[in-house]
């Protein structure tokens, strides 16, 4: 027996000439929520369509996933699962590859999947397994400009193959000099309030369950303060995985006196007849109105 070896798509085996053999992925293929990923199957002696069957199926259940029959492709075979979301290759199916395209993958794609092909009275097969990929990553850091006393959200975005509720703990903290300090604490699904340091009770707050089913993990910090200054960092934890992103808070003064101080600004520039010497004292909004009054009338024009 003539043995040739092939080398394509990372597979190193015999392939044996005489009688049908079908090649598929030499391990695992790993996947991402919501990516697509190729299910390598073929031959490397093209088969006519018309003598050709090539049927994928999920062997722990035996779902059909998609079916190549009588020179077409069979949606209508499909389990409902797998409608519109797996793909044959069909341009390529007269060359020798039946690899499949499922898109929109879930963690209930996971598992072990057989690749089945047909000629006639021969047959042989290939299993693919797919698993989910092991991923973390934080993404959210921003600069938050506030004014005392106003409400902010400062951003935290999880993305992982870990359901977030799942998260070992998502903490929330303030960077301080000797020792960080605890905003909040998420743990085991649970936000734990006597995390919260004394500072920050009652003021701080994660999004609804919603949000968080989402990886949402936003912290919402009310009545910002002075001493709210500074660098927060959001962090993720689960099992040896781990990541974090920062939100700098910028505290720009105090509300009301920032209004103050624009009104006056403002409204000084349009006063036609008012001494700038008087804009520059402490004249208060209703001071403003009134000057504004006396002075309503436009100043008469020179005619040259």
């Amino acid at each position: 027996i003539l043995y040739l070896w092939t080398f394509n798509m990372q597979i190193c085996k015999p392939n044996i000439v005489i009688g049908l053999h079908v090649l598929g992925p030499s391990g695992p293929l790993a996947i991402q929520p919501g990516g697509s990923v190729m299910l390598p199957c073929y031959v490397q002696t093209p088969i006519p369509v018309e003598e050709l069957e090539v049927e994928w199926r999920r062997t722990d259940s035996e779902t059909i996933v998609h079916l190549f029959q009588d020179g077409e492709s069979q949606p209508e075979s499909q389990d409902q699962a797998y409608h519109d979301r797996a793909h044959f290759f069909i341009e390529d199916i007269a060359r020798g590859n039946f690899s499949l395209l499922p898109t929109d993958v879930t963690t209930k794609d996971t598992g072990l999947y057989k690749c089945a092909v047909y000629r006639n009275q021969e047959s042989n097969e290939t299993l693919i397994e797919i698993k989910m990929s092991v991923y973390l990553t934080v993404a959210g850091g921003h600069v938050v400009s506030v004014y005392a006393g106003e409400d902010s959200t400062l951003n935290c975005s999880v993305h992982s193959h870990i359901p977030p509720e799942e998260l070992e703990e998502v903490s929330w903290k303030k960077r301080k000099t000797d020792e960080d300090m605890v905003v909040l604490q998420f743990i085991n699904g649970q936000t734990v309030p006597e995390s919260i340091h004394e500072t920050y009770r009652d003021r701080v707050e994660l999004f609804s369950r919603e949000e968080i089913h989402k990886g949402n993990f936003s912290l919402r910090l009310k009545n910002i303060q002075t001493e709210d200054k500074g660098f927060y960092i959001c962090e993720v934890f689960h099992e040896d995985l781990s990541a974090n992103t920062t939100v700098e808070v910028q505290q720009l003064g105090d509300w009301s006196t920032t209004w103050h101080n624009r009104y006056v600004v403002n409204h000084c520039w349009d006063l036609r007849n008012v001494q700038i010497s008087i804009c520059s004292g402490a004249m208060t909004p209703l001071m403003i109105l009134q000057q504004e009054g006396k002075n309503s009338s436009k100043p008469e024009s020179n005619t040259v």
